[in-house]
């Protein structure tokens, strides 16, 4: 943390008790003395998209910390970057694990809880079209992510046009058989695409919501509208075993 310059700001998700966040200073920031970024295909020009403050995550701690807090529902969140809707979730008693492929997130997210007076939030590696070798993930000291979930939410994600099918294919994976996903995206125009891809798996979009709440957006704390929405899919256990005995 210290090989890098970082900034730390309060905010507000749904009138609830603010989070303190440290997070990086600019897009400037490069970090990756043993390779383990490169190793995962990051690249130093994408190296600190993990640890900056994005408009969608706002959005996304937004929507989790109106939802109902159940005992019994897993909650993954997918390219958490900072984790701030994991975090959220955390606080409110949620059964929720963060997860990036970024080797610095689980420290970001470690310092964050501290700073909020949080612990227990739970980590795990995770990333789409790649294989990731376990001896690096012992290097960097995380597991892969290998449970079922009941939810998976994720935001800005759906930035490159080879995105959609493979993380379709990752929520998949990780999603039990009766699922939801939610996917913030901030109309960055793969969304149908996504949804193409995994209704492939048995999900069903059942909501689009336009989301043009006011939110954090520039690097010095201006207030801007945001322009996106809100992707929620749901699958079956029975209408996804109905699919499957249908005949080829």
């Amino acid at each position: 943390m210290n090989a890098v310059r970082t900034q730390v700001r309060q905010i507000s998700i749904a009138e609830t008790e603010p989070l303190s966040i440290q997070f990086l200073y600019d897009q400037q920031q490069f970090h990756d003395p043993k390779g383990h970024a490169a190793a995962l295909g990051i690249c130093s020009a994408s190296w600190p998209l993990f640890g900056m403050l994005w408009p969608s995550s706002i959005q996304l701690a937004t929507q989790i910390a109106l939802r109902p807090v159940s005992s019994t529902e897993r909650i993954l969140e997918l390219g958490c970057g900072l984790g701030l809707a994991s975090l959220v979730a955390h606080r409110r008693g949620a059964q929720i694990t963060a997860s990036d492929r970024h080797p610095m997130a689980a420290r970001f997210l470690d310092a964050n809880q501290a700073r909020n007076g949080l612990t227990g939030l739970r980590y795990r590696h995770a990333q789409w079209g790649a294989e990731v070798c376990s001896v690096l993930l012992g290097q960097m000291g995380v597991e892969e992510v290998s449970h079922t979930y009941d939810l998976v939410i994720a935001s800005d994600l759906l930035y490159e046009r080879d995105t959609p099918p493979l993380l379709a294919q990752l929520m998949d994976q990780v999603a039990k058989p009766s699922a939801e996903i939610w996917v913030v995206d901030p109309n960055r125009g793969h969304h149908n695409a996504f949804s193409r891809a995994v209704s492939a798996y048995g999900f069903k979009l059942i909501k689009n919501k336009c989301l043009r709440h006011r939110t954090l957006y520039d690097e010095q704390g201006e207030v801007m509208p945001y322009k996106g929405r809100l992707l929620v899919y749901q699958r079956h256990a029975d209408s996804l075993l109905a699919d499957l005995q249908q005949p080829s």
